[in-house]
């Protein structure tokens, strides 16, 4: 028979939706000033000139090495995760990601050492990824089981709240640095917002050291034991769950899409935007996403997380089709006016509710694991999107409509994941990701 989860103490679930604000924030601070030089920078500093169009596609592929090293870092960071606690992992992405991105500050160019330069760049690109695959999960662990049952939509969207607000503080650093002249630029200017990471480290530690373990995870630890191999047991009790959410991450397609190639495609040539003018077009939209992903949130606390995951699932295929059309038409407020709402409110719906809606479908003794082996594979195929969309659109880089058509054919996987999935909203947060009464004695535990 399971037993109720003892309520958090008061404050602690603002305190910990606090504290997964701030730390998302700044650790993807650092890992989206990455998609921003990848798009703007790094194609001139490390890679060859001589050729634009594949040291662009080589860049963009570099963004996408992250997402690939993020299922490996999930595998080792979830087991860790649901042994020794949320909080040690917490502590541990952030330092993770502040040093590695500081280090991506300070590497020597292409034109200094040749072709160790891209090389070293992969290898902390790796460490970013890494970092990034136990943030999330550990953060929506915490905040979900600390949240009270009827409102864990709203507080476990404080992460990716976080998350946006991390884009946007990258892109609002990003906007001064590319109006510097081009030598500058390219000589200094690009490694300032990498080397202001280093505090990161700091303020992160701070921020976290300072909280109380989750009360679902510690009565599970004392009344049972933590799992031996959560892998294990991941994949015998919840395989198709993990199967979901893979299915389901694939719409941050949609986040990569917007952020990196519709900003190389916009700057270029063929259609010839300002570097500046499309960094507002995603500071604004992330600003709109501030607001909209706790609405959102909240919303889905009232009526189920499925309608309102759909709705930013299904919707996100159409907007991102009229975004893209519309930085072809070179018209810059109908680029601002669509990426706000394509972004902004749409995408937001999925983007808030996902915490909460893939943390739901596993028990607590798992649930780290589960959410970050699953969302991290389908985030790896979703970073890789850039890249596939910089072969899709053509030796010119500008067939807009099949990179729009592409993107809304991965929208389809999360649309089947979310009508296949059981509505968790109200179900008690010691019953979730339960499918039948456990044995009372599992071999695989062991005491924590």
């Amino acid at each position: 028979m399971s037993v109720p989860v003892p309520q958090a103490p008061p404050g602690q679930p603002k305190k910990a939706a606090t504290a997964a604000w701030i730390g998302s924030a700044l650790e993807y601070y650092d890992f989206f000033i990455y998609g921003s030089a990848a798009a703007l920078i790094f194609p001139e500093v490390f890679f060859d000139e001589s050729d634009p169009a594949t040291a662009t596609l080589l860049s963009l592929a570099t963004f996408g090495v992250a997402y690939a090293a993020r299922p490996v870092g999930a595998l080792f960071l979830g087991h860790f995760g649901d042994r020794l606690g949320r909080k040690k992992i917490m502590v541990f992405t952030l330092i993770l990601m502040g040093v590695s991105t500081f280090l991506i500050g300070c590497l020597p160019t292409r034109d200094q050492v040749g072709t160790l330069a891209p090389v070293l760049l992969v290898l902390c690109r790796v460490l970013q990824g890494i970092s990034a695959a136990g943030e999330q999960a550990s953060a929506n662990s915490m905040t979900l089981e600390h949240a009270p049952p009827h409102r864990r939509g709203f507080f476990t969207s404080f992460t990716l709240s976080g998350t946006q607000g991390g884009q946007l503080l990258a892109t609002l650093v990003f906007i001064p640095v590319a109006a510097l002249p081009e030598e500058q630029l390219l000589s200094w200017g690009w490694r300032l917002p990498f080397w202001m990471s280093i505090a990161v480290a700091v303020v992160g530690y701070v921020i976290r050291r300072k909280l109380e373990e989750t009360p679902a995870f510690e009565q599970q630890a004392a009344a049972e034991g933590v799992v031996k191999l959560p892998l294990a047991v991941l994949m015998r009790d919840h395989w198709a769950d993990v199967l979901r959410v893979i299915a389901g991450a694939l719409v941050a397609s949609v986040s990569t899409i917007f952020t990196v190639w519709a900003l190389s495609y916009a700057t270029s040539d063929s259609v010839g935007m300002s570097r500046s003018g499309m960094l507002w077009v995603g500071a604004l939209a992330n600003l709109v996403a501030l607001a909209a992903i706790p609405l959102w949130a909240t919303l889905s606390d009232r009526i189920g997380r499925r309608p309102v995951y759909l709705i930013g699932a299904a919707g996100s295929a159409v907007t991102m089709f009229l975004y893209l059309w519309a930085i072809s038409t070179g018209s810059y407020p109908l680029t601002l006016l669509l990426g706000v709402v394509a972004f902004g409110v749409v995408y937001s719906a999925a983007n808030g509710v996902w915490p909460s809606f893939y943390g739901e479908m596993f028990s607590t003794r798992v649930r780290l694991s589960g959410m970050a082996i699953g969302t991290q594979i389908g985030f790896a195929v979703a970073g890789f999107a850039v890249t596939f969309a910089a072969q899709i659109a053509g030796p010119d880089g500008d067939n807009w409509s099949a990179v729009a058509l592409f993107t809304a054919a991965l929208c389809v996987p999360p649309v089947v994941a979310a009508l296949s999935a059981r509505e968790t909203a109200k179900v008690p947060t010691e019953l979730l990701g339960e499918r039948e009464p456990r044995k009372a004695t599992q071999p695989e535990k062991v005491t924590a």
